[in-house]
């Protein structure tokens, strides 16, 4: 499959967003990092501002800024939202309300609790009607939900948002399913180039045996490690690079996604 990344976003701790983190993944500013902030898109409306977790608002900051980045109409993109845990903190409030005598969940929170509630919160943010797929596919599900995206962006002809986005459970079932820190990517695919691409990339399944990526910075590739949607850093590190290369990315039942990049080459006039 050959594809083209026409937007990025990023947010993680330490990474505001892309430019940022495209510096420290180049190795061109050192890794400094800190507590992530999230807030509320201002596309929503005010009531569902007052409404979204954190999930939600993760989601929504890096899909935004892939697509501004993009210069994408979502009007015309089509989107996969992909999480291996969703809204843990959400589901954690529903089910410490369960074991109570009382057991009346807020609506609100049995709303925000449906896997695919960020991609309805974006639906309403942009008023898009394209077709959107929530995924999830544990410790693989960076890698599922970039398979999804390359697919329909082949088969539809349009460009797909691809949103990954990971929090931290908290209580109990942290300790059941422990994932570290707060980690978001999004990225712009297209079957075409334009004048935007940023690189093009040639993507295949394989079961390759070669040593899966890690990052030069140990602090990154802990969290790399500890955070389903970090797995996609590598793959991010290697376009900040802005050089040819190759990642591969462990996919589901030892397999392997195998994507080459090829940067594109600007004129200097």
């Amino acid at each position: 499959m050959r594809l083209y990344v026409e937007g990025l976003g990023l947010r993680g701790p330490g990474l505001v967003n892309w430019p940022a983190g495209r510096e420290v993944l180049a190795g061109r500013a050192p890794y400094v990092p800190a507590e992530v902030v999230l807030v509320a898109s201002e596309l929503l409306p005010v009531a569902e501002r007052r409404r979204v977790t954190d999930a939600v608002k993760l989601a929504l900051i890096v899909g935004s800024e892939a697509m501004t980045h993009a210069q994408a109409s979502p009007q015309t993109t089509r989107s996969v939202f992909v999480s291996s845990g969703a809204d843990g903190a959400t589901i954690t409030a529903i089910l410490e309300t369960l074991a109570t005598k009382n057991r009346e969940v807020s609506p609100t929170r049995f709303h925000n609790s449906v896997h695919n509630a960020p991609a309805g919160y974006w639906s309403i943010a942009t008023q898009s009607r394209e077709a959107s797929t929530s995924l999830c596919a544990y410790d693989d599900s960076f890698a599922a939900g970039f398979l999804e995206a390359s697919v329909q962006a082949l088969t539809y002809n349009l460009p797909v948002l691809l949103v990954s986005y990971d929090i931290p459970y908290p209580g109990a079932l942290g300790i059941v399913r422990p994932i570290a820190g707060i980690w978001g990517i999004a990225l712009v695919l297209s079957s075409q180039q334009t004048a935007g691409s940023i690189c093009a990339l040639s993507v295949k399944i394989s079961r390759s045996a070669e040593d899966m990526p890690h990052l030069p910075d140990p602090d990154l590739d802990i969290a790399r490690a500890q955070n389903p949607s970090a797995r996609g850093l590598p793959l991010l590190s290697a376009l900040a690079q802005e050089a040819p290369g190759r990642v591969n990315i462990p996919y589901v039942a030892g397999n392997v996604l195998e994507i080459e990049i090829a940067p594109m080459i600007r004129s200097a006039i």
